[in-house]
């Protein structure tokens, strides 16, 4: 599952692409310092966009933590979507990439290969999200997942649920049902790249 993604545009981007769709960003909590990274992992901090209660054309994007601890002190990084409903606190996870791995097809290799997605002509995309306050570290973020689409298949048995841009104000409207915009996409909407 998706343990590792990239960012490596600015907030000023991600506000453009935004407004493209007719969507104001906000920033309750002031601009954060977005910087560009290759990797972000697990526990990480890093800029989701949550919707604004009462209205469709604006949105709030904040920095959270990816994950929260289950019982057991373990991060929640991913979190399945089968036939779930998610009627409050979803967010957009922005992002520009993300990474799988593969067990090593060259002998003699100990690492495992690494592969970068990046989605055709969209310099950025939204991953489908939820997050949630906890008592051991305040508002956290997880993905949901589902089924392989067809460009994830031949690499993991799950991916993340990447929304298409005609879904994104849908996803921040709790009211839109979260069952009919969670769908793998198209084959061939996704450039596969072998970085590692």
């Amino acid at each position: 599952m998706c343990n590792d993604y990239r960012l490596m545009v600015d907030v000023a981007s991600i506000v453009g692409d935004f407004a493209h769709l007719k969507i104001k960003i906000r920033f309750g909590e002031g601009v954060p310092n977005v910087e560009a990274r290759e990797d972000i992992k697990i526990t990480d901090m890093a800029p989701i966009v949550r919707g604004i209660e009462g209205t469709r054309d604006e949105a709030d994007l904040v920095q959270r933590r990816w994950s929260w601890p289950d019982r057991n002190k373990r991060p929640v990084y991913n979190f399945r979507s089968d036939g779930r409903e998610f009627i409050s606190n979803r967010c957009l996870i922005v992002a520009d990439g993300f990474y799988e791995f593969t067990d090593p097809t060259e002998k003699g290799k100990k690492r495992k290969d690494k592969w970068l997605f990046t989605k055709k002509n969209e310099p950025i995309f939204c991953i489908a999200g939820i997050w949630r306050e906890t008592d051991d570290v305040g508002q956290a973020f997880t993905m949901l997942t589902m089924e392989p689409g067809p460009d994830i298949a031949p690499y993991h048995d799950r991916q993340i649920v990447i929304l298409g841009r005609d879904a994104w104000a849908d996803w921040l409207d709790p009211s839109v049902s979260a069952k009919s915009l969670i769908r793998p996409l198209p084959a061939g909407t996704l450039n596969i790249e072998q970085v590692g």
